[in-house]
């Protein structure tokens, strides 16, 4: 049982699984929004002689069961990557494993080297939902380079498109991964031909976009007041952020196997979505539960990005999210102007910002005499221990 993307490494897969297992193979194709041909996935596979192949359209399961609970917990691998790729994995793997059963599979098979995350999510994920059926990573075994892997594919009648021979790229509905090639020196700005969903920021649109998100209980599900349901609400966001160049990020990676990676990745409707409902969450949340809640994000996005999907962590942690969200329900209102982003309103019928007190007006109903006691009260030990310390330097008289 193969996971199959229809790509270079997967496709190369396949032949090498013929002649070195002298295996009979089963590939699947999971669509979680990638915007791939899976007809076309399904007859390559076929030519290159599988078994059989297994097309399963996972768009709308994806969208509900993992992004909307990354977005519950403002999932920001290191605060910058929307976690797009790490998502599917755990979910790809699930719909291998329940093929693999039905059909008697003796090995569930990834295309992932031994340098990458993936071989983590996928080997973890795999190992705990079928700890009786045989992992293979042919990749890591075979320790190929990418220009001799093409190579082998010519040699096979494996057709290699022109995209392949410069990036590796993998996408789902959440986001796009960019590796490989001219993007791996770190200190070049990435070729404007490695992005494909996002408009060059200083060719969007002259004028800036206004955008409301409604969120109902820490899901978003209405975009410019229109309801939609989840995956359609997630790629109209990619629309409107594609198309005023939001969404481009760039930064260095802490991979789990301990290298560093430079990582370009495409992710506008993550881009905007994420900031609007961490803005709401502040709104509606106390102080406590805010920077608390913080903390089990950090935790969360760790176990989502390590491959821990199905770790009992993320369950509990999981209970206290899904508790937390009960209140962040509200609009709000962003700008989008060539590649800029901008929160410029929120409200919420549970907000807990109150203009009457909050305002500057001598007449607001916040008491001031009030914050002279507090503040004494909340400096008290920061102005002992600097007394303290004030005293400790004083010169010591000298004995007589």
């Amino acid at each position: 049982m193969l996971a199959y993307s229809g790509g270079l490494d997967t496709s190369v897969l396949i032949k090498y699984l013929q002649e070195k297992y002298n295996a009979q193979v089963i590939t699947v194709t999971v669509d979680v929004g990638q915007g791939e041909d899976l007809e076309a996935a399904e007859e390559k596979a076929k030519k290159l002689g599988v078994l059989k192949h297994f097309s399963i359209d996972a768009k709308d399961e994806f969208a509900k069961d993992y992004i909307f609970p990354a977005i519950k917990a403002n999932a920001l691998y290191e605060g910058k990557y929307p976690i797009s790729t790490s998502l599917s994995r755990p979910l790809i793997a699930a719909k291998m494993v329940e093929i693999a059963e039905k059909e008697g599979a003796t090995g569930l098979v990834h295309g992932c080297t031994g340098r990458g995350n993936d071989q983590v999510r996928f080997d973890v994920t795999l190992g705990a939902l079928a700890p009786e059926i045989k992992i293979i990573a042919p990749v890591r075994e075979w320790g190929l380079t990418r220009e001799e892997e093409i190579a082998y594919a010519k040699t096979k009648g494996i057709p290699v498109s022109g995209s392949a021979k410069k990036y590796s790229i993998d996408a789902s509905v959440w986001g796009r991964a960019i590796e490989c090639g001219l993007l791996e020196d770190a200190s070049q700005a990435p070729p404007e031909d490695a992005y494909e969903w996002t408009v060059a920021p200083e060719k969007a649109p002259d004028k800036p976009e206004i955008v409301t998100i409604a969120f109902d209980d820490g899901v978003p599900v209405a975009v410019k007041g229109k309801k939609m349901p989840p995956l359609a609400l997630i790629e109209e966001v990619n629309k409107i952020a594609g198309r005023n160049g939001v969404g481009r990020i760039d930064h260095i990676e802490d991979r789990i196997v301990g290298l560093k990676s430079r990582e370009v990745y495409e992710c506008p409707a993550a881009t905007v979505i994420l900031e609007a409902h961490k803005d709401l969450e502040k709104m509606v949340m106390t102080r406590h539960e805010v920077l608390f809640k913080q903390q089990i994000d950090a935790q969360w996005v760790f176990l989502a990005y390590a491959g821990l999907w199905v770790d009992p962590l993320k369950d509990d942690l999981d209970a206290f999210i899904n508790k937390s969200q009960e209140n962040v329900t509200g609009e709000v209102k962003l700008k989008l102007y060539k590649g800029s982003l901008q929160v410029i309103g929120r409200s919420s019928p549970n907000s807990l910002y109150d203009k009457n007190l909050a305002n500057y007006n001598i007449k607001t109903s916040f008491n001031q005499s009030y914050s002279k006691g507090f503040i004494e009260l909340w400096g008290l030990q920061t102005r002992m221990y600097n007394s303290l310390k004030r005293a400790s330097k004083k010169p010591k008289a000298k004995k007589a």
